[in-house]
């Protein structure tokens, strides 16, 4: 599903676990804009981003538990103690009622906490379902046991979820994506260089290590490992690449259950919808039909002792962060050193507390909100977004590459955008989740299949335009194009983002270039493709599609040229939508802070103008600190270029930025004007 929701969702960043020195970064945020955080001895037009962030990137080394540290992570380190704070409150209240919120988070942080029990209980919580596994005989039987799992909120072979239909968008349908991968792209399967040949020989040790915790000698769990390995492989080769996985109409195939039968004739579907509870699934988007041809195949291809080490190998690797120490450090040993870099795994509170978080979401939101939101910060975001909507409608006016009739339905749409800040105003009910104390596991599988089952309720029925992707608590916000909505969680909306002390400039250059990004969305190349109303329907006119791609291929053309380790660049086309969100953001929120200033040009600060403040107050968003093998593994996995990208090349094509720093010809990321991106 994860793979799934880049078409669906788009985020402001990647997500992340982080840490902080919280002392330091308060004595940091006493100024929005502080020099020493700067390195002044590197010229603007040479590097900006070390001219903004560099005296903040000497002085902040990344904690060894951590893969990536800045402005995100610290913000997000320092929401995890304010909710620690409150998590364990609740933890200690012995007198909640059975079935209340405050009795489940307290059981399920509790019995997460409870290490000695975890440690007794070692791997029976899965013994029952390795039993399971073991006794499957037919390829019906392995049919049924994925339904089982994917229930259970796992995902072997591939993605089962509802959503909106793409077409329809008041619908909820049910999506099958490709999946069934465990390294994080097909890329790493497929690829001859040595980097992924090391890569793939530390993943094959690694489910050879875990088979042999599971109980296997070394032989046996060598072989077993060497058949995932080639199960895998084969599901690489029949997957779209990431790239491609970023067409929304490519991956929007609608069809019935006999339709999907006829593309899938060898995967019993019928025993499968039955088993999952939904015998009548009606439309089915297949996304991927290369795929699920291909997973018809496999069924009778692959022998049974093929298919029970692969079931296996996923139960393993979804159980391992709930279970005994062996498995979490080897789990960590793989995932978090030898793929993210990190040199220490986070403590248990925090591991745990991102389980419940996620588990409990809304419910622990409520409390966060309750505590930390203010009623100002909401009502500040509602006059910047309505700043920013006014501003990107005249932006759209005067583009000259638009016919009239495509900016009128582009005004519609924009005008149409839902904009939710903070929280929901209707919080997810939990009474159906059962959450005991004495079993973590057992809790965590609870969540999953309560949330799995709130999912399956939807299929068939209208969407909920009131449900919010993310929980208040999360240090993010995205564009939903089914619902045309933009949503900006309570958690985003402090320092550095949101500065209710700062200048307008440096508000405007950080929340403000957010807002705008996540407006843009709406209009990249895969948002422009779907209508006001939220469904894939092309409403540009040829001509102007063609003059939008002219464009947008100079950015991919700026990114893909953009080296940030050795040889490797960022890859343009990947990264494009957050590119030319990154870029409109840029010009949509300047252009809002110039019309909030009624023609008055501020007093410079600290020797800077506001319109400086506002470059480098967007440029301090996307400082960080990033471990070299986290960094290779999102240049093939992210669709966010890192920030060092982020803040180099979009101001370099704005003629405001160039003149607020002098930028000139010889500079290092000059661009010529021919070579610039001008979009939104």
């Amino acid at each position: 599903m994860k793979q799934a929701l880049v078409l669906i969702m788009v985020f402001l960043t990647t997500s992340f676990y982080v840490n902080a020195n919280n002392d330091m970064e308060g004595k940091d945020a006493e100024k929005a804009i502080d020099t020493k955080n700067m390195d002044t001895g590197v010229k603007p037009g040479n590097n900006f981003y070390e001219y903004v962030n560099g005296g903040w990137i000497k002085t902040h080394p990344i904690p060894p538990e951590y893969s990536q540290y800045g402005a995100f992570t610290i913000l997000y380190e320092d929401n995890q103690k304010k909710l620690r704070s409150l998590i364990e409150k609740v933890s200690t209240e012995k007198n909640a009622p059975k079935g209340s919120v405050a009795q489940k988070i307290r059981d399920f942080y509790n019995s997460g906490m409870d290490t000695s029990a975890i440690e007794k209980k070692g791997i029976a919580p899965i013994k029952e379902e390795l039993k399971k596994i073991n006794n499957l005989k037919t390829k019906e039987d392995v049919v049924t046991y994925i339904a089982m799992m994917q229930r259970k909120g796992m995902t072997p072979l591939f993605n089962f979820f509802a959503e909106a239909d793409q077409r329809n968008s008041t619908m909820e349908i049910a999506n099958l994506y490709q999946g069934g991968l465990g390294l994080p792209d097909v890329d790493y399967y497929l690829n001859d260089d040595e980097s992924s040949k090391k890569l793939r020989d530390a993943y094959l040790d690694h489910i050879t290590k875990m088979f042999i915790l599971k109980g296997d000698g070394k032989k046996q769990a060598e072989k077993k490992a060497a058949l995932v390995m080639d199960i895998e492989t084969k599901l690489a080769e029949i997957s779209f690449t990431r790239v491609e996985m970023r067409d929304p109409v490519k991956n929007y195939n609608k069809m019935s259950l006999d339709g999907l039968e006829k593309t899938s004739p060898d995967f019993n579907w019928p025993l499968y919808f039955k088993s999952l509870g939904l015998e009548n699934p009606g439309d089915i988007n297949v996304g991927q039909i290369k795929f699920f041809k291909g997973i018809s195949d496999l069924l009778q291809d692959v022998d049974m002792e093929t298919w029970k080490a692969y079931l296996t190998w996923n139960l393993l690797d979804v159980s391992a962060s709930y279970l005994s120490d062996d498995f979490v450090k080897q789990n960590f040993e793989f995932y978090g050193k030898i793929l993210s870099g990190q040199q220490e795994i986070q403590p248990r509170w925090k591991r745990v507390l991102g389980v419940v978080s996620n588990g409990l979401g809304e419910a622990l939101g409520q409390l966060y909100v309750e505590e930390y939101f203010p009623a100002s910060s909401k009502e500040r975001m509602v006059t910047l977004v309505n700043n920013l909507r006014d501003a990107f409608g005249k932006r759209i006016k005067k583009l000259d590459w638009m016919s009239d009739e495509t900016k009128v339905k582009a005004q519609e749409k924009l005008n149409a955008i839902t904009v939710k800040i903070g929280y929901p105003d209707k919080w997810k009910d939990y009474t159906a989740l059962q959450i005991t104390p004495d079993s973590y596991f057992s809790n965590v599988m609870a969540a999953r299949e309560f949330q799995f089952n709130y999912d399956l309720n939807k299929i068939g029925k209208p969407v909920d335009k009131t449900e919010w992707g993310m929980t208040p608590q999360t240090v993010n916000a995205y564009y939903n194009p089914s619902n045309n909505e933009i949503v900006f969680p309570a958690a985003i909306l402090q320092p550095p983002f949101f500065n209710p002390d700062a200048d307008d400039a440096v508000n405007y250059g950080a929340i403000g270039v957010v807002i705008g990004h996540e407006m843009t969305h709406g209009f990249d190349d895969q948002g422009r493709q779907y209508d006001k109303n939220g469904n894939l329907n092309d409403w540009w006119t040829e001509e102007d599609a063609k003059r939008f791609k002219e464009k947008t291929d100079k950015l991919v053309t700026l990114y893909d040229n953009y080296v940030v380790l050795d040889s490797l660049h960022v890859n343009g086309e990947l990264t494009l939508g957050e590119n030319i969100a990154d870029l409109g953001g840029l010009n949509i929120s300047y252009e809002a802070f110039n019309i909030s200033l009624n023609g008055k040009e501020p007093q410079p600060i600290d020797g800077f103008t506001a319109a400086q403040r506002f470059y480098m107050g967007y440029a301090q968003v996307w400082r960080q600190n990033i471990r070299p093998e986290e960094l290779k593994r999102r240049l093939k996995t992210d669709v966010h270029s890192p920030g060092e990208a982020r803040v180099n090349i979009p101001p370099f094509n704005i003629k405001a930025f160039i003149n607020a720093f002098d930028v000139k010809k010889g500079d290092k990321l000059f661009i010529p004007v021919e070579k610039r991106a001008f979009i939104w």
